[in-house]
């Protein structure tokens, strides 16, 4: 696959993200929202639900971590790509790892709580990252959200 058929395979799969953050914000979650794609499929879909389920563990990437290994029956997750609107927090990146995600891509950054300043090591050696897909679109969500909120 050419860097950009993959590119436009990211994409296409990042609005289907887009598509369970925006469920997410018209349920008044935290707009974030997630896929999980085996072999060119999506297994699991996902946003977050810590405000529903009164949990702080609800988050996107873990509600498709779970459904995910269900759809496939087993715990890990070695042929599979998450795509998330947000970069993954501590906790989730130590799911992921532990998961062992093949690959990740995420839409825009999270300065404040993304694993990456806090926990740059959480993933399995073997995964690899991808990020900035659909940036824009995705910080705008949940600049929007915040917005309403304030």
């Amino acid at each position: 696959m050419t860097a950009e058929e993959l590119q436009k395979k990211d994409e296409q799969y990042m609005r289907k993200a887009l598509a369970e953050a925006q469920q997410a914000f018209d349920e008044g979650e935290i707009p974030i929202g997630a896929v999980i794609v085996c072999q060119d499929h999506i297994i699991a879909r996902a946003h977050n639900l810590t405000e529903t389920l009164h949990d702080v563990t609800a988050h996107a990437e873990m509600q498709a971590i779970t459904a995910a290994a269900n759809e496939l029956g087993g715990k890990y997750l070695t042929d599979c790509t998450l795509y998330v609107t947000v970069e993954p927090c501590t906790m989730c990146a130590g799911a992921i790892g532990w998961s062992q995600l093949a690959r990740v891509v995420y839409g825009t950054e999270d300065e404040k709580r993304g694993y990456q300043q806090y926990a740059p090591h959480a993933l399995h050696p073997k995964t690899t990252v991808t990020k900035g897909v659909l940036q824009e679109e995705c910080r705008h969500l949940m600049q929007e959200f915040f917005k309403t909120k304030r």
